[in-house]
């Protein structure tokens, strides 16, 4: 729970997080240590210096560490953990749907567990998808459109395979489909995660709902024409938040872009940990303004309301929470109240 300067308490579920293992001694090849030393690099450029990791400890960090960090030092509530494979990279994958199960189980009622699938694999991928519904429950799943598969650099949403995968998932109950859309990291080639596909799929699969994970950046403009047409498309604020620090106007820009286009109805806040951990993200944007100048140019403000709405309501809308019922069950526990 996140108290604001005023004493008002702010439900908060983080909805793009990670427990990941990418340790040397899990790392397949090169591009094993390519993929975390570029994730470890936006967290080097983007973090407040007193909030900066050693490598080996960003490289695998235990669930001790990650559940203090969202939940105890941080203002988390509840948060969604993905699931990203990466098998040509990371000997054991790189957070399974089985590695965050395990951090689920141990503490109760803090996070809700997204699986995933490659529709590359075939009658796999939908044998996998009922595996993992049934095993683990999932409303949701995460892709990412720019793994190797073998020879293979990439899919798309509106893959024939793919679309067999959306007809099961929206058959199962497995309606939040959380993509990654807009930055690369290397090896990854940045067309790969191109947002174009969403608007094919968003429109086909109307009892879905597509979260654009980073919100298409650095295609913003591409995000928000698909976003305000498609009632079911969502923009995700990881990797663009941190901006918030580094740059404030750019994010400025950012969200009054998102505001303008998208609508406070269908943005949601995720911390991307452990790239960037929530407690710092969540303060500065609780006490963010938008420019005066923006906001008279774009007809736009983040009120505290908007920022209710993006910080937690419009997640727990999306995967059916009830507010009240969680706060109960997590009445006790500690609260993260903001700095003066």
């Amino acid at each position: 729970m996140f108290k604001t300067p005023s004493g008002e308490e702010i439900f908060v579920v983080d909805g793009h997080t990670h427990f990941w293992d990418a340790s040397p001694e899990n790392q397949r090849n090169v591009h094993g240590k390519q993929f975390i030393e570029c994730f470890y690099a936006y967290h080097k450029a983007l973090s407040p210096k007193e909030q900066l990791w050693p490598l080996p400890q960003f490289e695998k960090y235990s669930a001790e560490q990650m559940y203090n960090d969202l939940f105890v030092d941080g203002p988390d509530d509840m948060a969604i953990v993905q699931s990203t494979y990466l098998t040509e990279f990371y000997k054991n994958g790189f957070n399974t749907i089985d590695r965050n199960a395990e951090i689920a189980r141990k503490y109760k009622d803090r996070f809700i567990v997204n699986g995933s699938f490659d529709p590359r694999d075939g009658e796999r991928a939908l044998e996998y998808i009922h595996y993992m519904k049934e095993t683990f429950g999932i409303k949701g799943v995460k892709l990412y459109t720019a793994e190797w598969k073998g020879d293979s650099r990439g899919w798309k949403l509106n893959d024939p395979g793919a679309y067999r995968c959306f007809e099961l998932c929206e058959k199962l109950g497995i309606t939040n489909v959380h993509v990654h859309k807009g930055p690369t990291i290397i090896p990854l080639d940045k067309d790969a995660f191109d947002v174009h596909d969403v608007d094919h799929a968003a429109t086909d699969f109307q009892g879905l709902n597509f979260i654009v994970e980073h919100c298409g950046l650095p295609r913003l403009d591409d995000f928000c024409w698909i976003a305000v047409q498609e009632t079911n498309v969502f923009g995700g604020l990881a990797v663009a938040l941190p901006f918030i620090h580094s740059r404030p106007r750019y994010f400025a820009e950012v969200i009054s872009e998102l505001l303008f286009w998208v609508g406070e109805d269908k943005i949601l806040f995720g911390s991307d940990y452990a790239i960037w951990t929530p407690r710092w993200l969540v303060e500065k944007f609780w006490a963010f303004e938008i420019p005066e100048d923006i906001k008279q140019e774009r007809g736009v403000d983040l009120t505290p309301e908007a920022k209710r709405k993006i910080l937690g309501l419009n997640a727990a809308r999306l995967y059916g929470i009830d507010i009240e019922s969680q706060k109960a069950k997590l009445s006790g526990e500690p609260v993260a109240v903001a700095a003066e």
